[in-house]
């Protein structure tokens, strides 16, 4: 299917750059939601995780008029309070699965806000029964989960959309319309990086002393897919599950789906050739305490070459400012991004204006912001009136491929890794291969879309 772009050379890229972030280009059916000429009929919404993000999630998608909630699921009784002042009388449940079965027809669509181990066992869950999802970043936990994301909601032509909400962020939104216009020319490379360090939250690098397991907390969904493990206080739950690897996905896992977004929509990447990682202190247990992730993308039509280098950093690792071409009094920010152009450079600030470089080409541009969008609204509307989004699991799958063949290669320091897509393989590595996937719990096995 040709984009806007390529089949009208005189529509302008704002004119995409709009269409494509309000879920313009292409309709599905929607199979869960038919609104009819009862215009008065409301998105009945189930929610998985109400507290922290969950929480957010929960008040953006509960802002838009057309949103009834009829399921709040938390695996802790104390984490509802937010929501339930927000959303009085909405039935509560400890286990997803007894709320889908029990809402069963009753509910259109689901939002799922849990740790990265359990997006994908949910949210197939969901999709499988006909239901509309918005899934949290990094949409998955391993590389082979995000194909299986992509691959269901095709079959069941739902409405997705993963929680990556900078996507329709002003800042980001801008600086995909001023790549896209070639402002810097074709793109040479670029680096990204966040500052936080991939055990940033517990500290710790084995599991401590367990303890006991707070009457409010099912423990054993709280688990769910990976392998059980003792509860101890305030190590995994709430929060810091990120830092270990049954759970969670490092640092390049929380922010990579936010900080390359921008890059893949301008540029039009998808799957990368090769992935290389360098890093400290990981182990079996927890995620590098800082590393440099090295893809290798095949070039598109915005890039200068038949590849595009891209870098990603974190714990602190950053690129060498002088790629920049900054003045000597500024600084790179803590997160972002650098783009290389061959005809001048960007600098993306996470969440923040992008700014160009040299000074002395761009001092006279005059950068023009693109609109904010609410990224919650652009699913609920899109499951309204049955059009794909932008940042739907057929765009956001591909992404978080990306995101987590990085964390494979982070279990290999140094070797590169040969990506062929289409196989779904590391073609040189058989054991980095095999960890494309994980091994599931007993009755929690998640299995291929046939």
């Amino acid at each position: 299917m040709k984009t806007l772009l390529e089949s009208n050379s005189c529509t302008s890229r704002r004119q995409f750059l709009k269409a494509t972030a309000m879920g313009a280009l292409a309709s599905v059916v929607a199979p869960a939601f038919v609104r009819g000429a009862n215009l008065n009929s409301r998105l009945q919404v189930a929610s998985v995780g109400v507290n922290g993000m969950g929480f957010t999630d929960v008040s953006w998608i509960g802002s838009h008029k057309a949103v009834k909630f009829v399921g709040f699921c938390d695996v802790d009784t104390t984490r509802f309070g937010k929501a339930d002042e927000a959303h009085p009388g909405v039935p509560h449940f400890q286990d997803f699965r007894e709320m889908f079965s029990k809402l069963g027809g009753q509910f259109d669509a689901a939002s799922v806000s849990t740790p990265d181990h359990m997006h994908a066992y949910i949210a197939l869950d969901a999709m499988r029964r006909g239901k509309h999802v918005f899934c949290q970043k990094p949409l998955t936990h391993t590389v082979w989960e995000s194909r299986q994301m992509r691959l269901q909601a095709e079959k069941s032509k739902v409405i997705t959309q993963m929680g990556n909400q900078i996507h329709s962020h002003k800042e980001y939104r801008t600086a995909v319309e001023l790549l896209r216009d070639g402002v810097i020319g074709k793109v040479k490379a670029v680096h990204s990086w966040v500052g936080v360090q991939g055990n940033n939250y517990s500290k710790l690098q084995a599991p401590p002393s367990p303890g006991p397991v707070p009457a409010s907390l099912n423990w054993q969904v709280w688990v769910g897919t990976a392998p059980m493990r003792d509860y101890a206080p305030d190590v995994y739950h709430p929060f810091k599950w990120r830092d270990w690897q049954d759970f969670g996905s490092g640092a390049l896992g929380d922010f990579g789906c936010h900080i390359l977004d921008p890059i893949f929509t301008a540029l039009d990447i998808r799957e990368p050739m090769t992935v290389r990682a360098e890093h400290d202190g990981i182990n079996q247990q927890v995620w590098p305490v800082s590393e440099t992730v090295h893809y290798l993308f095949p070039g598109t039509r915005f890039t200068a070459d038949g590849t595009l280098p891209v870098t990603w950093y974190d714990g602190g690792r950053q690129p060498d400012k002088s790629l920049a071409q900054m003045p000597e009094s500024a600084k790179l920010p803590g997160s972002g991004s650098l783009i290389i152009g061959e005809e001048g450079n960007m600098v993306l600030p996470h969440v923040g204006m992008p700014q160009l470089y040299p000074v002395k080409k761009f001092r006279n541009f005059d950068i023009k912001a693109e609109s904010q969008l609410i990224h919650w609204h652009v699913w609920v509307e899109g499951v309204l009136s049955g059009k794909k989004t932008s940042d739907g699991f057929d765009y956001a799958g591909p992404l978080a491929e990306a995101v987590q063949l990085g964390n494979v290669a982070a279990r290999f320091p140094g070797q590169e890794l040969k990506w062929d897509a289409k196989a779904l393989r590391i073609t040189n590595h058989a054991e980095a291969s095999a960890r494309l996937t994980k091994q599931y719990r007993q009755s929690w096995e998640i299995h291929a879309v046939a």
